[in-house]
């Protein structure tokens, strides 16, 4: 039997939901579809009752329902258990966000190899999403996330990096003491989005305005949103720590607007409960590196 099929099923219980089932499983819903109708022809019985876009367990269903979540458990521990065997004191496994992975352990690795020459370093990018589950089902060891929290998790802060309004050199925005949201809304902007609190907190600043800022470009990458700004395309809201070298050069400057005070990208540490021998490496391993204690 394929337990990708009995996952599927799994999932739109647990969600209630084809949809956030696909989400979770990150699958089209036609795909979670296929995989529910795949199962039901190889027991050979209706597992729901479809009315439209609504659905309910039959009987069957519902008998099926328990040894099916059974099977999925049973599988998860096998798998983590062939792992973790797998796993030496010589390896480490990092989990990170696309910013960390491309800002952070650039700097960290140097620092743990020249401690622990053998270890291993394997290192996964992902969402924050993706890293908490694989931390959850011990694939890895250690996880950097945005701020997110789960019950079966510790999560201690990492790093908090400042947000700054960014201009290329030459901008005349780099010669005024103070800006108004105003004069910004005015300019070409390019637009970072990563979908958490604080840049839904720059959105708001934009409404007291009579006329919506100019966002010309609006990017879901850090270096794609960096590479405008230094083709001077726009101007635009980024985290400090990935502009840190194009600062020191002067080919990218912040502008000093006041309005963006404590506004922060939150990096946490996320383990097993009771933390992990890794995650005491990678705090250690941070205040070893001067730059990162500007953004603690």
């Amino acid at each position: 039997m394929n337990i990708a099929n009995i996952e599927a099923f799994v999932y739109v219980i647990h969600y209630n939901s084809f949809n956030k089932a696909a989400d979770a499983l990150f699958l089209s819903q036609p795909s979670i579809s296929a995989r529910i109708q795949s199962l039901e022809r190889e027991l050979d019985t209706q597992l729901f009752e479809r009315e439209g876009r609504s659905f309910t367990l039959t009987e069957k269903g519902k008998q099926f329902l328990p040894f099916a979540q059974q099977i999925l458990q049973s599988y998860k521990k096998g798998r983590q258990q062939l792992q973790q065997m797998n796993t030496t004191s010589d390896e480490i496994r990092i989990g990170c966000t696309a910013s960390v992975s491309n800002y952070v352990i650039p700097e960290i690795i140097p620092v743990i190899k020249a401690r622990f020459p053998a270890l291993q370093v394997r290192l996964v990018t992902s969402s924050s999403e993706v890293i908490m589950e694989k931390v959850l089902n011990k694939e890895i060891d250690v996880g950097l996330v945005r701020n997110i929290s789960h019950p079966g998790l510790d999560s201690v802060k990492y790093l908090e990096d400042p947000i700054e309004l960014f201009v290329y050199e030459g901008h005349p925005f780099i010669d005024k003491e103070q800006l108004t949201i105003e004069e910004i809304g005015r300019q070409t902007l390019v637009f970072f989005e990563c979908g958490s609190f604080d840049w839904m907190r720059i959105h708001r600043l934009f409404e007291s305005l009579d006329h919506p800022p100019h966002i010309e470009y609006q990017v879901d990458n850090l270096e794609t949103a960096k590479k405008l700004l230094l083709k001077k395309l726009g101007i635009g809201f980024l985290p400090s720590l990935c502009v840190r070298e194009e600062t020191l050069t002067k080919s990218l400057v912040p502008a000093h607007f006041p309005l963006l005070s404590n506004l922060y990208l939150r990096t946490n540490l996320i383990t097993q409960k009771g933390g992990t021998d890794a995650a005491r490496l990678l705090l250690e391993v941070r205040g070893q590196i001067p730059f990162l204690a500007d953004y603690r």
